[in-house]
């Protein structure tokens, strides 16, 4: 079985924002801009959770809650969620920055942290309810499971760790897109199935020639827009975590 990380096993808004919060400050550099960025998570942060893919997009967020005149302060999060590509490409243009800058910025917020209190950071995020218990007794069933995630795998690791979880493989970002990597361990052994909060990444896994038939699973508890459980394509099942918590077998 492959899982996603956030939004599946864990809860990380907090750390999101926070992580997020410092990588966008010091992009930016301004005392305007530390004082105008709040400590609690913005509202709109939070909406527009579930369109991000990957993590360099939550300090674009952040540094639009600045800008007077982004689309995000002037028309709200829900019309910035319609239009979510073009605003971002929009918004990487106006600050005059690139996603592997951004990513990187966020990366060093997230190793400061690391080192200055480890401990912070990890209160920062909250295991799902049952979902820690349910993966550690999937050995009793005999099955392996996986990480899969957008994250960053030296930080995942260290919150897999202080979960004592230990998959029997992780691939971060680093490792390429989730299909890729979902392609390569297709061709290592027989996959039971993808857990994933993105519907749009389960969407594009299925697209992919030699993973049509991989069962995938959209977690209910996840960082889903509202539409995201509506009309779900063949392949894609809603998973509860009265179903995660079932047999394997059982899953539908």
């Amino acid at each position: 079985m492959v899982f996603d990380f956030d939004g599946v096993i864990v809860d990380g808004m907090g750390e999101y924002w926070w992580s997020s919060r410092q990588a966008c400050m010091t992009l930016v550099d301004t005392a305007s801009g530390s004082e105008s960025l709040p400590v609690e998570v913005p509202e709109a942060f939070r909406l527009l959770r579930p369109c991000i893919h990957y993590g360099w997009e939550m300090v674009l967020l952040a540094a639009e809650l600045l800008r007077p005149d982004s689309p995000l302060r002037l028309q709200g999060p829900r019309a910035y969620a319609a239009d979510y590509s073009l605003r971002s490409q929009q918004a990487l243009e106006a600050w005059g920055w690139q996603p592997a800058q951004l990513q990187e910025s966020l990366e060093q917020a997230r190793r400061k942290a690391v080192a200055v209190d480890r401990s912070a950071w990890l209160a920062r995020h909250r295991p799902f309810p049952g979902v820690v218990e349910r993966l550690a007794g999937l050995a009793a069933e005999g099955v392996d499971w996986v990480v899969l995630t957008t994250k960053g795998a030296a930080f995942t690791a260290e919150l897999l760790s202080s979960l004592q979880l230990s998959p029997s493989e992780l691939y971060g970002h680093e490792s390429g897109s989730k299909p890729e990597v979902l392609l390569r361990l297709a061709s290592q052994r027989l996959l039971r199935g993808f857990v994933e909060d993105r519907r749009a990444t389960l969407e594009t896994v299925l697209a992919t020639p030699g993973l049509a038939s991989l069962p995938c699973y959209l977690a209910s508890w996840g960082y889903l827009k509202p539409e995201d459980r509506q009309s779900l394509p063949r392949g894609i099942h809603l998973l509860e975590p009265e179903a995660l918590a079932s047999p394997l077998a059982s899953w539908p």
